[in-house]
């Protein structure tokens, strides 16, 4: 398989908003909350041009944790960083709630776009993972949300998102490549840290992101072939990581496989150091991503 080749896969105007920037205030470190909030959710729909973006925005929310998400639940109190995440081809944002609820109930706001021609019933359009579609949508679902937490905006959001480190973006399978998009061929400056889960590479890094990357893949996957996520990662700078599940295919670490607590828990403990500062979370990080045949590798620069 060469480089950017389209994979093989059985797939089941409004005006557009400028780029929210993020202020370049001081960012000293902090503890990440050691609680576990309750996930609420919101809906929204979007658009970018004639492209529908409904987004599901999950958040920290007071009740009960470990409880079934629940629609429009108060706004736990407290500043929580964005991390995005995109669903994989025939998905949608509930489906991929195996990995995104866990960040959300760790303390993290997680914008979860359902993107128009690949998500469940849709045409699987994976051309639009190639052509920069989706990481457009992603960044303008990005706009979108950080707009809601401008001063003056009246949304239950305002003043609540910490973008004092940036933001992150994650996804898996074609959200994976999307992530990895952002990264490299559409690129989104406001992105600092990402976890490309099983992608391929997407493109040349052009040095304007500055981003923490965690790569996460299994060595046997049929689906996106390592070795183009090890090219991927070999183009970024450090600090990256790849965390390795030997013996493992496309999705098993992320859909309660073996070593799904383990992908979980580097995973948060990778947007914890990253968009919160915490010192701890880094330190946990290998002892996080070893068992099961993982193997850990840092290049820390």
């Amino acid at each position: 398989m060469q480089r950017r080749t389209v994979l093989s896969l059985t797939a089941a105007a409004t005006a557009s908003v400028a780029a929210a920037t993020i202020a370049p205030v001081p960012a000293t470190a902090r503890h990440a909350p050691s609680k576990q909030y309750a996930v609420g959710w919101r809906e929204f729909a979007w658009s970018r041009g004639t492209r529908r973006l409904t987004t599901r925005i999950f958040y920290p929310a007071t009740g009960t944790p470990g409880a079934d998400p629940v629609k429009d639940a108060p706004l736990a109190p407290g500043k929580f960083p964005v991390c995005e995440f995109s669903h994989g081809l025939g998905g949608n944002p509930e489906s991929y709630g195996v990995m995104s609820w866990p960040l959300v109930a760790a303390g993290f706001i997680v914008p979860s776009p359902v993107f128009p021609t690949t998500t469940t019933g849709a045409e699987g359009n994976i051309g639009d993972v190639y052509n920069g579609n989706q990481s457009k949508d992603v960044s303008e679902v990005l706009s979108r949300t950080l707009a809601l937490n401008e001063k003056g905006s009246g949304d239950p959001f305002e003043g609540c998102m910490d973008l004092r480190r940036g933001v992150g973006a994650a996804g898996h399978s074609l959200g994976g490549m999307t992530t990895h998009g952002l990264l490299t061929a559409w690129p989104d400056p406001r992105v600092t840290t990402a976890i490309p889960y099983a992608c391929v590479d997407m493109g040349d890094p052009d040095g304007t992101v500055d981003a923490k990357a965690l790569f996460v893949h299994g060595d046997l996957d049929p689906i996106c072939k390592y070795p183009l996520a090890r090219q991927a990662y070999s183009e970024l700078t450090s600090p990256k990581a790849f965390m390795t599940h030997t013996g493992q295919g496309h999705d098993e670490f992320i859909w309660n496989g073996p070593t799904y607590p383990q992908t979980v828990a580097t995973s948060i403990d990778w947007m914890r150091w990253a968009l919160y500062g915490d010192e701890r979370a880094f330190d946990r990080l290998a002892a996080d991503a070893s068992g099961g045949g993982i193997v850990w590798e840092t290049d820390l620069g």
